[in-house]
């Protein structure tokens, strides 16, 4: 077993988990089997409580962890499928030591944070290392923060542990560039590996986050004040697209270094599946626009997942994707949805509350009345009902219990199991459940298998007891969960393409694997663009009929004879 360690320094969002994720896939791409796991110093036991303003998207895991966003790219540029081992917190450890010592675990021994606590953090660092060759671990927040302080330190003891040739470390940290002075500044990188090293870790690469290219003399200047090899000063700029990440980093000698370091032989080999993925990035055939209608479009990590999936559709169809967010209060105003006009498809993604749910439902009728291409993930498919309900089936009150408690038509209601739940923390729906696809529909074409996994976050269904009137005036339930007959896909019949999910399929889409209904949602975009494009041919001018002279002599007039009336019949 190999060990990395990443941390960070000077500030944070860095992009620690990124570059953690670009090593894993390099790794993978010279054949090692590679785990990534993120370790937060906050007292939150996950994410799932807190508010996008303050953390982003929540991403959730095959068995149902809500975790940081920084495990969705993990699971987008390596292979393996995470679990609950693979993200701790602060929060998480805590609650086991103090549960420990309630149970009497210590055998009456004063409680510490060394060894209890960082002994906790090396038992995870062990559990999240079976059947892997490298385990990178991405240490959250900044080096010098209080609360990361025991992470380091069990870090610090776990490389003694077991041994150099075995464990690396790899800082990132900022080179800002200073314009008045018109250069790059060490300093900062230089104050932030002394730092680490105060606490009794010498990294072994330093990863440069910079604005402009670092010169030769530069690099030596950090080589030496850092105590690292010039080598192993690696330059990492802004890219275009992450997905450029693992290309820049290789032409810098990163996962060379890695492999030479742990006395690894593991060529690079000579098809790289980056290039590819690039190249249809960069080279596309085709382009839309995908309108993306939600109530935190403001925030750059709220929707991650969504972007970066509607990116590995255009991929999949070689197709630019530009999208554009709506504000879906915006649409709620006079004039609110000349917004959507233009775009070859709508998306609206899951979230929670009731703030600008009219706006996503004035999005799903124009999608729907306009036949352009709707895509409803989780919130997504509870606005489609709601909106079919109201206006297909005209019943005025229909609404989600979620939103209005006294909806004289709750076509969405909660779930039975989650009515008496208290707590707010880990219990909602979620994890990974299976869905049956109907033959037929749209769904069952882009999957191609009946039976599918998806992973869910919600507290709220679609009514059974309506789903029959739906399903009469011509919205199709094409996925059902097979043991509890819950509605997780609807799709409108006579719509080109409109279909909407209770599960959130973003967390499975991977950027040389795009996940079948985004790769679908954004060929049907391709298609509605081309319609909408292609010049409407003109009808040719009839041509007039000659006039004839009129005949003077006289014809013998035979008696019309009237046929029977032909029955009617149903069209």
């Amino acid at each position: 077993m190999k060990y990395v360690f990443v941390t960070g320094g000077v500030v944070s969002s860095l992009g620690k988990g990124l570059t953690a994720a670009a090593l894993g896939a390099l790794l993978e791409v010279r054949g090692l089997k590679v785990r990534i796991q993120k370790f937060d110093p906050y007292l939150n036991v996950d994410p799932g409580t807190m508010s996008p303003y303050q953390h982003g998207e929540v991403y959730v895991l095959e068995d149902g962890a809500e975790t940081d966003l920084d495990l969705g790219h993990y699971e987008r540029f390596t292979s393996g499928k995470l679990s609950k081992l693979n993200s701790l917190s602060s929060g998480q450890i805590y609650e086991n030591v103090i549960q420990n010592e309630r149970r009497g675990l210590y055998l009456g021994k004063t409680v510490q944070v060394i060894p209890h606590v960082t002994n906790e953090i090396k038992d995870r660092i062990y559990q999240g290392a079976k059947d892997v060759d490298v385990l990178i671990t991405e240490i959250g927040g900044t080096t010098g923060d209080i609360e990361g302080l025991p992470f380091l330190e069990a870090m610090r003891q776990f490389a003694l542990e077991v041994g150099p040739r075995d464990c690396l470390f790899m800082h990132v940290t900022l080179v800002p560039y200073l314009g008045a002075a018109g250069e790059l500044k060490t300093k900062p990188t230089q104050q932030s590996v002394a730092k680490l090293r105060e606490i009794g870790i010498q990294p072994h690469i330093v990863v440069c986050r910079c604005e402009h290219d670092m010169d030769n003399e530069m690099r030596d200047k950090i080589s030496m004040f850092c105590n690292v090899p010039v080598k192993a000063v690696i330059e990492c700029q802004d890219v275009a697209s992450i997905y450029e990440l693992p290309i820049a980093l290789e032409k810098e000698g990163l996962d060379e270094l890695v492999v030479d370091l742990f006395g690894m032989k593991r060529p690079m080999p000579d098809n790289n599946l980056w290039t590819d993925i690039v190249n249809r990035i960069n080279n596309p055939r085709h382009e839309v626009t995908i309108g993306v209608v939600g109530k935190y479009i403001e925030l750059q990590d709220a929707y991650k997942s969504v972007y970066e999936s509607v990116t590995h559709a255009g991929i999949a169809n070689y197709c630019r994707v530009n999208v554009r967010r709506i504000d879906a209060e915006d649409l709620e105003a006079r004039n609110g949805l000349s917004l959507l006009k233009g775009l070859d498809g709508i998306l609206v993604p899951g979230g929670f509350g009731d703030r600008g749910t009219e706006g996503k439902i004035a999005a799903a009728r124009y999608a729907r009345e306009n036949n352009v291409p709707y895509y409803g993930l989780c919130l997504g498919l509870q606005i489609a009902v709601i909106e079919f309900c109201r206006n297909v089936l005209k019943l005025k009150g229909a609404n989600s219990l979620e939103f209005d408690q006294e909806a004289i038509e709750p076509v969405i209601t909660m779930m039975e199991d989650q009515k008496k739940i208290v707590d707010k923390g880990a219990t909602m729906r979620l994890g990974s459940y299976e869905c049956q696809l109907q033959p037929g529909t749209k769904a069952r074409k882009a999957y191609g298998e009946e039976y599918v996994r998806e992973r869910h976050r919600h507290r709220f269904e679609v009514n059974n007891a309506y789903v029959g009137a739906m399903q009469r005036a011509g919205m199709v339930v094409s996925g059902l969960n097979p043991r509890r007959n819950l509605v997780e896909i609807v799709e409108i019949k006579a719509h080109p393409w409109f279909v909407a999910v209770q599960f959130h399929p973003e967390f499975q889409s991977k950027p040389n694997e795009a996940h079948p209904l985004f790769a679908a949602f954004v060929k049907a975009a391709m298609k509605h663009h081309n319609a909408a494009k292609a010049p409407v041919a003109k009808k040719a001018p009839k041509a007039k009929k000659k006039k004839t002279a009129k005949k003077t002599t006289k014809k013998a007039t035979k008696p019309v004879v009237k046929k029977a009336a032909e029955p009617k019949t149903d069209s």
